[in-house]
């Protein structure tokens, strides 16, 4: 999943749905009004995007209802949907849907989701857009420290130095090498599916995992392993960093 946090109120629903459509590279906009054939509308959240000059724009729905949703909201937003001339509809339910609901849309471009089925749909291209850029962007110094050739400036360090800089590699190096197995090129070598979380599940286990910590090890949303991999990853830059600014000219 993208995050384990639900969303606590409609404005929250459709801010987490916008930003997920954001970080997946679309413009977007909540609340945002648009120009119909019967006039204005307001709809929760729409985004679009424009590849090789075809735009794809998606509208959203969003309902943070303690009930499931009825059949008539789903025939009104398809006749917003297809009034605005958008490619998709979602209407994303923290409850569900009525059966007479889920009949209502079929055969339409509408999709009725819940706020997890919302995140499986674009989890993929959330990864690969938001999740993998942002290990390179906010990681790739600490990547590399991780790789096995030492730095120019290693010779110039003091005994003691070389010694906290060993150290450091031997804390920090398997952490490094993990992150850049999450990266874009790493990804784009092997073209494997998204990885599966946690991350202990599929790591070998040995006493070199004790390096990680539990809470990055065992986290089960990507979201929430980006904030706590980037945290822990620029508190190791700055340790090394700190060797470095001392011989590095």
């Amino acid at each position: 999943m993208i995050t384990r946090n639900a969303p606590d109120s409609w404005q929250a629903l459709q801010t987490e749905v916008g930003r997920i459509l954001i970080e997946c590279g679309f413009d977007v906009e909540v609340e945002k009004k648009i120009q119909s054939a019967r006039g204005t509308v307001e709809l929760d959240v729409y985004a679009d995007e424009t590849i090789r000059g075809r735009r794809y724009a998606i509208a959203c729905e969003c309902k943070y209802w303690k009930s499931r949703i009825p059949q008539a909201v789903v025939h009104g937003f398809r006749t917003v949907v297809q009034e605005i001339g958008a490619n998709i509809g979602y209407i994303i339910s923290m409850e569900g849907f009525q059966s007479g609901a889920v009949s209502a849309s079929d055969l339409t471009n509408l999709k009725l989701v819940t706020w997890q089925e919302f995140q499986d749909i674009f989890e993929e291209s959330w990864f690969e857009e938001f999740f993998t850029k942002e290990i390179v962007k906010k990681l790739d110094g600490l990547m590399t420290y991780s790789e096995p050739f030492l730095p120019a400036w290693f010779e110039k360090m003091s005994d003691d130095d070389k010694s906290k800089y060993i150290s450091l590699k031997e804390k920090y190096d398997l952490f490094g090498m993990v992150m850049q197995s999450l990266g874009p090129y790493s990804r784009l070598l092997r073209r494997e599916p998204i990885p599966s979380l946690p991350l202990r599940a599929r790591l070998t286990p040995e006493p070199i995992l004790s390096t990680i910590p539990d809470n990055i090890l065992d986290e089960t949303a990507y979201r929430e392993l980006l904030e706590k991999s980037v945290a822990y990853g620029e508190s190791a830059l700055t340790e090394f960093r700190a060797l470095r600014d001392k011989y590095a000219t």
